[in-house]
């Protein structure tokens, strides 16, 4: 059996080794440094914590575009039905540093002309 410190430091370990994978995806360092420029249709929609995610259909190709939490969407100016299935939108973003990925992080975005910056201090 275990003794208390023992188990308190085997428990400490799982913790921060289950916290660095969600670090690295919810971060920026997956993505790359210089934004692109995506324009497309909403073909799906998961808003929610702790980000939400749309499926854009570019061209016949599917990116997933990662948006803000909840809180950051209405900061944006964002309101409900803002992000829904049929509307075209341009996206900048950082995309992944994996090529292969089609996954864009939201940096603003664009629905008829009107902005939305989900995050202005990478603007």
């Amino acid at each position: 059996m275990l003794r208390p410190p023992t188990r308190l430091g085997l428990l400490l370990a799982v913790l921060i080794t289950l916290a660095f994978p969600a670090q690295a995806h919810h971060g920026w360092a997956w993505a790359e440094d210089e934004p692109t420029t995506l324009t497309g249709t909403i073909t799906a929609v998961r808003l929610g914590n702790p980000h939400g995610n749309l499926t854009l259909d570019v061209d016949g190709t599917a990116w997933t575009v990662e948006v803000g939490q909840p809180w950051r969407n209405r900061r944006a100016g964002l309101e409900p039905g803002d992000l829904a299935e049929g509307i075209e939108i341009r996206v900048l973003g950082a995309p992944s540093r994996d090529s292969d990925e089609k996954r864009l992080k939201a940096v603003q975005l664009w629905i008829d002309g009107e902005a939305f910056p989900l995050y202005p201090d990478r603007l």
